[in-house]
């Protein structure tokens, strides 16, 4: 079969539904809504470089930036948000809170017309407040109270959300709410204050209850390029879900999933220095930023030689950005020395990471942004891509590989040019380990 023969027939599994769509597993807690995206981003990438003809399967090692109009086209209609109900979830509560009868959730305010927030002293502390907010004084922050914030104040901005525990994403959307430091201020806070504590509702049972905390100059204020910690009551332009956290719950940008707090219902300042998070006593680094890491989606086990082989998967953009995805093919046989675990002398090569959508999908009126998404310009595309904490696509063709039994590797590189998993390589602090796969090429 010639080369050309060869990628004819791969356009035609591509096309099939079989070939990257329901037979394929999906990774554990990633949505179905992120593995549909994903195969039909990709099995688009995949067409229109078919499209273009025979001179577009360049080799591995020189897939460049003249590649981005065809990517463009062959990314335009991306879903890329999740729709709330697909999200992947991590709970907490017996029964959860969003499944108590209707009467319930509205007497405990877990519905938009009666939710109400307390924003106090810790009581075994020693903050100076000028004005708390409570329900015992009759003046808590209640919902209609926070739109009016939102009025003046409300910011939007996309978000990938992960568990540092977990492997894959549970979900990526555009989060709506205000900043809470427009509710802390309101306070009138004037001395002793380094953390802020928060939690919410938890059946009034102190074993299930869900807390985190933050220093409280995360809260004041946003390093350059950073979203703002908010009271979050949308979610892709829709009403938070209360599987989703609803009517409020935490949105911490930089952080992994279990900052983000849902059912919001108490936030205290306190003098503590130290944190009160709920995995604080399971070794968790509770102040982590989140990692950027990749991994693969399309791995396939087997391959015929003289056939391109096509590998595809995500990448999640951290606190240090995302510059570079490689990938490495290694022998079986070629065993790595010891002292280099991190396979930073392999000879990993560059793939493609796809560009931003133009439709993004989540179930937003024609796919399109709202106006007003922080980092975004007028026209509804990123100032820049790859953003921090969101997610990033990536695809390739292997060529030329000899008949054998393999290694397949991927990795991302920073902004800084440090490879993962690096410089944060403890689990306890996000998951970011160099994924692997075995690929057999038959002759």
């Amino acid at each position: 079969m010639s080369s050309r023969e060869s990628f004819i027939l791969l356009s035609v599994c591509l096309m099939a539904s079989n070939w990257l769509g329901h037979n394929l597993p999906r990774p554990m807690y990633l949505s179905s809504e992120l593995h549909g995206q994903h195969l039909e981003v990709t099995r688009r990438y995949f067409l229109q470089l078919g499209a273009v003809g025979f001179t577009a399967l360049k080799p591995l090692s020189v897939w460049a930036d003249s590649d981005q109009a065809l990517l463009d086209e062959a990314t335009a209609d991306l879903g890329y948000f999740t729709p709330q109900d697909d999200f992947g979830t991590v709970e907490r509560g017996d029964p959860l809170p969003y499944q108590l009868p209707l009467a319930k959730r509205l007497e405990v305010g877990l519905e938009r017309e009666t939710w109400k927030l307390d924003v106090v002293p810790d009581p075994e502390s020693n903050p100076e407040m000028g004005n708390p907010l409570s329900r015992a004084k009759g003046n808590a922050l209640d919902f209609e109270a926070l739109l009016k914030l939102g009025e003046k104040h409300a910011v939007r901005f996309l978000k990938i959300m992960t568990c540092n525990n977990i492997g894959a994403p549970l979900g990526m959307g555009l989060w709506e709410g205000v900043p809470l430091r427009h509710v802390v201020w309101a306070t009138k806070p004037t001395a002793n204050i380094r953390r802020v504590f928060y939690y919410g509702h938890h059946n009034n049972n102190p074993k299930q209850m869900f807390r985190s905390s933050l220093p409280i100059g995360r809260v004041l204020e946003d390093p350059p390029g950073d979203n703002p910690v908010i009271l979050c009551y949308k979610l892709n332009g829709q009403w938070l879900t209360g599987k989703r956290g609803g009517p409020v719950r935490m949105l911490v940008p930089d952080a992994y999933g279990f900052k983000s707090v849902k059912w919001l219902k108490s936030v205290l300042l306190t003098n503590n220095y130290q944190s009160n998070d709920t995995y604080a006593g399971g070794n968790n680094d509770i102040d982590s930023w989140m990692k950027t890491m990749s991994r693969f989606h399309y791995k396939p086990e087997k391959a015929k030689a003289g056939e391109p082989i096509p590998v595809t998967g995500w990448a999640q953009v951290g606190v240090g950005g995302l510059s570079k995805v490689q990938i490495w093919i290694n022998p079986k046989d070629n065993e790595w020395p010891e002292d280099d675990p991190y396979f930073t002398r392999a000879p990993w090569q560059k793939v493609t990471i796809l560009p931003p959508p133009i439709r993004w999908g989540g179930e937003l009126p024609g796919g399109r942004l709202p106006d007003n998404v922080r980092f975004f310009e007028g026209n509804g595309q990123p100032k820049h891509w790859p953003m921090r904490y969101t997610l990033a696509h990536w695809a390739t063709l292997l060529k030329g590989i000899a008949p054998g039994n393999y290694d397949v590797r991927c990795r991302t590189i920073d902004v800084n040019g440090i490879a993962q998993p690096m410089p944060r390589p403890f689990r306890k602090s996000g998951r970011n380990t160099i994924q692997r796969f075995s690929l057999t090429v038959e002759g």
